[in-house]
């Protein structure tokens, strides 16, 4: 076989593994949906309802973060121009959209949009951060009480409430943006290794079915 079929054969069983996570996550989001509308389903049952939405607000994020992250992914490898700016443009709209989840957050005039302001405070009690960048990304919310207030969720208090009075030093320190970046500066090379695992098996599996063909002929 010519090391050109090889390669074109690798880049085909990379595509359908790449399309394997893009299912998951698709299939994560229907999941997270599914939780939210059908309050009857049999975790809401065995939970509490704020832990099911929790719960279902992480893995409604984690899977647009999964499908968005092969989107990309697949746009560089085939190298599809449209599929790139789809991304970029999902991105930049992403970002708008934080910054004006946390400008709206806590209006008693938008109740309807109280599910958004849950995700964020999944993220931040989850990853213990506070902001998009830092706390002083909530100073242009004008819906406190008083000036210095956080989120809840920005600091370790157990309370219910969209705002909490605490000291400056309780505060999370760190963006959730930096923390996300933090963490994939962390885990670069346990990802290489992975990278590197499923390439292997990848691989093996070729040279099995080659085998095998040789054999039968």
């Amino acid at each position: 076989m010519e090391p050109r079929d090889k390669i074109l054969i690798l880049k085909y069983f990379l595509s359908i593994f790449n399309g394997i996570f893009l299912v998951l996550g698709l299939m994560l989001m229907m999941f997270s949906v599914w939780l939210l509308i059908d309050r009857n389903n049999l975790f809401t049952v065995l939970c509490e309802n704020h832990l099911v939405a929790y719960i279902s607000y992480m893995l409604l994020g984690v899977g647009s973060i999964v499908f968005i992250s092969f989107l990309g992914f697949l746009g560089i490898f085939k190298e599809i121009r449209w599929l790139l700016i789809l991304v970029s443009t999902v991105q930049i709209m992403w970002n708008d959209r934080i910054d004006a989840v946390i400008s709206n957050y806590g209006n008693k005039n938008l109740t309807g949009r109280e599910h958004e302001w849950d995700i964020l405070n999944a993220v931040q009690n989850t990853l213990e951060c506070c902001g998009r960048h830092n706390s002083t990304d909530w100073k242009k919310n004008e819906n406190k009480e008083h000036t210095n207030q956080v989120p809840c969720s920005c600091t370790k208090s157990n309370r219910e409430e969209w705002f909490c009075d605490v000291p400056v030093n309780e505060v999370y320190i760190k963006g959730c943006d930096e923390y996300i970046k933090m963490w994939f500066e962390n885990n670069t090379l346990v990802l290489i290794a992975i990278n590197i695992a499923l390439l292997t098996i990848e691989v093996r599996v070729l040279d099995f079915f080659k085998n095998k063909k040789i054999l039968t002929n």
